[in-house]
């Protein structure tokens, strides 16, 4: 693209971005000249965009809401579409954040008003999750009904399919009592949409997925929204998929143990995100990790297939033991050892 066009371009954003530019404030964020300005300015009047001069002390331009500009043709799912997209390309890593969220203004601005009224009801909260799951498909209706519930405050009531089980049919699952929910949080995590609310019912917090909600209408009265533990809506949910029961947000394994592999360090460390590796030799290492379970904690540093030192806890030694009994039933096909621990 030439540079006088991707400047136009550059400039028509941020005209639309806020309301009055002082002249001297635009040239500095082009990196112009305030000549320049004037000149892209009326380059931009040439093209039919209503672009009016102010004066004063911080003389400026700003770009009229008039009928010249028209509106873009959105239909109304792809304009959910285009507001999701633009709140979560936050989390790719391509440090787009600041640019998706001006584009977002720059189209709501020229949208009709209905649909402006869609997407300002459309708050999502996107959670990174760097191994991700199989994409979820949820109709975009339950995406907005959701949303507003959010945005407005009020009880959502819902059917909520069970998980399916293998083998099993939609005829096999059991209907299950609506559910009455405060909804506070509408996420994406690993692919897949889910809802954190306050279960009314049940008296606490519960996340639930999107693609296995059916909302029921009306939704039920106003509420006064409850504090999420810790208070961050991003450390709940990744608590919540560690296994953290997220009461306290402490944001801590409820069992952590530490060993000693016979493997080099940058061979431990590219697969312990949440754990601490550190090098005792060229082809040794100290590992401390955590888990929801000491049997998971000792199964997740068995994958690793080298030879092990617990340095402790105690019961990760015992965990160890009970994989050992079982893995060696197995093995023989003998009778399994009647032996559990937490």
């Amino acid at each position: 693209m030439p540079k006088t066009s991707s400047r136009l371009l550059s400039l028509l954003s941020l005209l639309q971005a806020r309301r009055d530019w002082p002249g001297a404030r635009l040239a500095e964020r082009l990196d112009i000249s305030p000549r320049t300005v004037r000149r892209d300015v009326d380059r931009l009047r040439e093209l039919g965009y209503p672009i009016v001069a102010f004066k004063g002390p911080d003389g400026g331009y700003r770009l009229d809401a008039g009928a010249e500009l028209p509106p873009l043709l959105f239909d109304d799912e792809q304009a959910v579409a285009l507001a999701v997209a633009l709140q979560i390309a936050t989390t790719t890593g391509a440090g787009i954040g600041e640019a998706a969220t001006r584009a977002l203004n720059t189209v709501r601005q020229v949208m009709p008003a209905r649909l402006r009224r869609r997407i300002d009801t459309l708050q999502v909260t996107a959670v990174e999750q760097p191994e991700s799951r199989p994409n979820t498909q949820v109709d975009s209706s339950v995406l907005m009904a959701l949303s507003a519930a959010v945005h407005a405050r009020e009880v959502l009531r819902f059917d909520y399919a069970p998980a399916p089980s293998p083998g099993a049919t939609d005829d096999d699952r059991a209907p299950s009592p609506p559910r009455r929910v405060q909804p506070h949080h509408l996420v994406t995590w690993g692919g897949r949409w889910y809802l954190v609310a306050w279960d009314l019912d049940r008296e606490g917090w519960r996340i639930f997925r999107a693609d296995r909600i059916t909302p029921r209408t009306p939704t039920g009265p106003r509420f006064t929204p409850r504090e999420l533990p810790g208070g961050e809506v991003v450390a709940f949910v990744a608590d919540r998929f560690r296994g953290f029961d997220g009461s306290d947000g402490s944001g801590d394994w409820p069992c952590r143990g530490e060993v000693i592999l016979d493997l080099p360090v940058a061979d431990v460390s590219r697969y312990t995100r949440d754990g601490f590796v550190e090098e005792l030799g060229p082809k040794r290492c100290r590992l401390v990790l955590g888990s929801w379970s000491w049997v998971g904690l000792a199964a997740t540093i068995g994958r690793f297939d080298a030879d092990i030192e617990v340095v402790g806890p105690t019961e990760l030694k015992d965990a160890f033991a009970h994989l050992a009994r079982r893995y060696a039933d197995a093995a023989t096909d003998a009778p399994a050892t009647p032996a559990s621990i937490p």
